[in-house]
């Protein structure tokens, strides 16, 4: 796997973690226990960190990555993952802070400034604009991505269980190296 310092800060991770051999992690990057980065997953802490959460699943295709601090914005925008967090296929994350229990479906883009609430769903392929607020316990959907509804129980249910069968993946995974 390719593991890759920047300014002489590497990612760091227990071994808990499973890291496809494809995908590429650079700079300055936690990944909590349990959490997992699928095949061709490109994420580049290298002007500002990135911070993933226990038993939180990046799939496959997915960039992650981060804003600069600038005159501006003094801190920039790093990219924080909550505990318990689905990534679909093919998203890009980007200097937002993503809560807990949350599922960003496949393809979506969540952009810089953004902040999700705990237990939200993000359709597959929503584009959620800079500065947004996504509310906890609400379904999101489009491009622009917009409030679409509350979420049912069994939804709110299954953002658990989908983080938890990321976990039994990745033991299986790991189980066969």
């Amino acid at each position: 796997m390719p593991i890759t310092a920047f300014k002489k800060i590497r990612p760091t991770f227990d071994n808990s973690v499973y890291i496809d051999n494809t995908a590429l992690l650079a700079g300055d990057i936690h990944l909590g226990s349990d959490s997992s980065i699928w095949p061709l997953v490109a994420a580049r802490g290298d002007v500002n960190v990135i911070r993933i959460g226990a038993r939180s699943n990046i799939q496959d295709g997915s960039i992650l990555h981060v804003s600069r601090p600038t005159k501006k914005n003094a801190n920039g925008y790093p990219l924080i993952i909550g505990d318990d967090v689905t990534v679909g296929h093919k998203c890009m994350l980007h200097g937002c802070v993503i809560g807990n229990r949350v599922l960003v479906g496949m393809g979506a883009i969540v952009m810089d400034g953004v902040v999700v609430e705990d237990d939200v769903f993000i359709g597959a392929g929503a584009l959620v604009t800079p500065n947004k607020r996504l509310e906890s316990g609400f379904l999101y959907v489009g491009n622009p991505a917009v409030k679409k509804r509350a979420l049912h129980d069994h939804e709110k249910t299954f953002l658990t269980e989908s983080a938890n069968n990321y976990v039994m993946l990745k033991n299986e995974y790991m189980d066969e190296a």
